[in-house]
């Protein structure tokens, strides 16, 4: 699984004209299920992401969760984050899981989200999305997960 995260002051995702997701501060999540993912790793993922301190404390170090400091979380789904871009002048995607079990697996993160934080938004799995953000920082880390042995 691919996540980047970006830390924001604020963020939405639109889809034909219409807000479908907002935050304040926190985090945009965009989130890419790859062949061989699991709940498992899905978990995990989720799991470093709510913990993984990137908000700055009272003295400015980058010391404080997500949810430390009660932020938000807007999710959304990119699988061209599995680009294959070593050969020739378009991305490959073949490492991205089939749509099925991507959207099974976003689904899954998404409700997982919902159950360990207060505040999680959505885009729309598979569907055009503008996506606007305020990076804070900028920060803006990449990360990958995978399944043990994979």
């Amino acid at each position: 699984m691919i996540a980047v995260l970006q830390r924001v002051s604020e963020a939405s995702v639109r889809v034909d004209g219409t807000v479908i997701g907002q935050i304040g501060a926190g985090l945009l999540v965009l989130l890419c299920a790859e062949k061989g993912d699991t709940d498992d790793v899905a978990d995990k993922m989720l799991a470093k992401i709510l913990k993984l301190r990137i908000f700055g404390d009272d003295a400015g170090k980058m010391n404080l969760s997500v949810q430390d400091v009660q932020g938000g979380l807007l999710v959304v789904s990119q699988f061209t984050l599995a680009a294959d871009v070593a050969s020739g002048t378009r991305p490959g995607f073949s490492a991205a899981a089939a749509p099925e079990e991507g959207r099974r697996l976003y689904d899954h993160f998404v409700a997982r989200a919902q159950q360990l934080h207060a505040v999680v938004q959505t885009g729309r799995f598979a569907a055009d999305m503008k996506v606007a953000l305020v990076n804070d920082g900028p920060v803006t880390i990449p990360m990958t997960m995978r399944a043990s042995g994979a």
